[in-house]
Formats: C-alpha cells, structure tokens, sequence
C-alpha cells in the first residue's frame, strides 16, 4: 500500500453530499475521490481559473488617465473604454454624513 497522510477537510453541506453520491454512483471511496479533484486542481489550475472566471465573471482594475476622455481597464491585454458603461460610478466626490448628534444610553434602575 502506498504511503499517504491524512488530511481533515470542511465541506459545505452542498458539496458533501455531492461527493457521497458521487462515491455511490462510482462505487468509489469519497477520498478517492477527492484525491483525484486536487490532483487535477493541482495539474491544472489554469482551468480551473477559467471555469470560475467564466461563472463569476472578471474582476478589472480601473484606470483614470488625465489625457483620456474616459476611464479604461486592462482586458486581455489591451486598453478598452468604459465610456459606454453605465454601471461605472465615480466615488471620488462622496462624503459619509455624520448623525447631528450622538445620544448617550442611561440604564434605569428598578
């Protein structure tokens, strides 16, 4: 048998009994399993990269250039324009409001 150290990992419910019926489907132990997931994680991250990319979207550094007509990003290597994006909001000129005045708790004895 080959050497192989225990590992403890915390699933979310969901996940779990996906795997459980997966191993009885397979027939397959669950650390089996789940062995062969991370190894394929492991192997191949940049594919897993892009299915979670592809299902949580993209997350895009905004860029302010002074001699632009509109913020840009950087996607895929190339500038675009956010020009026509009407989600972008500019917080620069934002303040909080502070309460006109704060109220102090008295307990009340009995």
């Amino acid at each position: 048998m080959q050497d192989k150290h225990k590992v403890t990992l915390y699933l979310p419910p969901d996940l779990h009994r996906q795997l459980k019926i997966r191993a009885a489907v397979d027939a397959q132990p669950m650390s089996a399993i789940a062995e062969r997931a991370i190894d394929f994680y492991l192997g191949h991250p940049e594919a897993v990269e892009q299915v979670e990319a592809s299902t949580y979207g993209s997350t895009h550094q905004v860029y302010s250039c002074p001699e632009c007509t509109s913020t840009v990003i950087l996607r895929g290597g190339e500038m675009v324009s956010l020009r026509e994006q009407p989600a972008m909001l500019n917080d620069d000129g934002l303040k909080v409001q502070q309460p006109a005045a704060t109220e102090e708790l008295v307990g009340a004895s009995v």
